[in-house]
């Protein structure tokens, strides 16, 4: 769900003329991109959800002169910010096409008509122009994390996918442009959670300010100082609730097995630590969780069936999972007043999210990780 690197606060931004930075094709220019970049006929196209880029699901009509069938894919216009770095992009395509290379199920780019992974499109906006990174994915089969009953063992599956995932791109995926993951002050890097101080102006007078406050104070204290002690490799810095799919392996009743079937959007991704990315998988599985609580035992058990944590960084995780709410929140109640035509989608995680993240401040520290250490603990006997 990035947004990008540092913003200013909106007022600020039209003082300075400061464009915004979400793509807003129509479908008509949507289609005409497919068929003038990528060389196929567009036979449906509809939006899809997305918090600053622009997405839409493509039905592309077949072509038996050219020996191609009739597919769906993704078509990803990325925002006018994050299109100023084609490096960043590029290894992020380059990644996920290694990835589903090992096995996983990841998207894999349709080539432009000149044999490349991506397309920069510029746009006349009067005044100025603005360039826009655009790709085709092949789609994946699968419904959302979001919309389904998510039982122990997926969440298990989950955090041992996150854990395979970052220790097969540490140990195997070499590129001479992974120094762009190297983001510096991008603001979806967890150990980056002191940089919401700029974005509490958003918050206004929420009931909710003083308990972000005091998880950015603990987080600079108890975390920073931490941070070179901990396993490094590079995030997906992304796996929520919306970017897993599951697919069904046996529907019967009452309790149908699922698998995932689908890592989405690596827009996210940065150099960071093995905790990072399980602390990020525990918060957003906990969003639409009947028992939330229980979430973060699961998951660990099954990212430590591959990564086991070290005694530091299982200490830091609550406050990993407290500051990953609050990049969460505060970040969408402050790209919320840059796009408001977006706020259902730029809030989702705010419909529990407040609470849960209240609900964790109040239990404590302790009292959260006897939960989450002992759930772990119960799949070693």
């Amino acid at each position: 769900m990035s947004s990008g690197d540092q913003q200013p606060p909106p007022q600020q931004q039209q003082q300075e003329g400061h464009p915004l930075i979400k793509p807003t094709f129509t479908e008509k220019q949507a289609a005409e991109l497919v068929q003038r970049i990528f060389g196929l006929e567009v036979s449906q196209l509809r939006p899809l959800p997305s918090y600053d880029d622009q997405n839409f699901h493509v039905s592309a009509a077949s072509f038996p002169g050219k020996g191609e069938s009739a597919g769906d894919f993704v078509l990803k216009i990325i925002n006018a910010e994050d299109s100023q770095n084609s490096d960043l992009v590029e290894v992020q395509t380059q990644i996920m096409m290694f990835l589903n290379g090992e096995g996983f199920p990841v998207a894999m780019p349709r080539l432009t008509r000149d044999g490349k992974v991506l397309f920069l499109e510029t746009v006349d906006i009067g005044s100025f122009t603005q360039k826009f990174v655009v790709r085709l994915l092949s789609y994946l089969p699968g419904k959302t994390v979001a919309t389904l009953p998510v039982t122990p063992p997926i969440l298990y599956d989950i955090g041992q996918m996150a854990a395979k995932l970052d220790k097969t791109l540490a140990e195997k995926f070499q590129h001479p442009l992974l120094k762009s993951l190297h983001r510096g002050e991008f603001i979806w890097n967890l150990r980056n959670v002191p940089l919401l101080k700029k974005y509490l102006y958003a918050l206004g007078k929420s009931e909710y300010l003083d308990a972000v406050k005091h998880v950015i104070e603990q987080f600079q204290v108890n975390v920073i100082p931490k941070l070179s002690s901990f396993q490094s490799c590079i995030n997906h810095g992304d796996l929520n609730d919306h970017n897993i799919l599951l697919d069904v392996v046996s529907a019967s009743s009452p309790n149908p097995q699922y698998r995932i079937s689908g890592i989405l959007d690596f827009s996210d991704m940065s150099y960071g630590y093995y905790v990072f990315e399980v602390a990020i998988a525990i918060m957003y599985m906990m969003i639409e969780s009947k028992d939330p609580l229980s979430v973060g035992g699961h998951i660990l058990a099954g990212f430590e069936s591959v990564v086991p944590l070290t005694p530091k960084e299982r200490d830091a995780l609550f406050l990993l999972v407290c500051g990953r709410y609050a990049q969460s929140l505060v970040v969408a109640a402050h790209t919320t007043l840059l796009h408001p035509e977006n706020e259902e989608y730029l809030m989702i995680t705010a419909k529990t999210g407040w609470k849960h993240l209240m609900m964790l401040v109040e239990m404590g520290q302790e009292t959260v990780e006897q939960i989450w250490f002992q759930t772990a603990e119960s799949y070693r006997k």
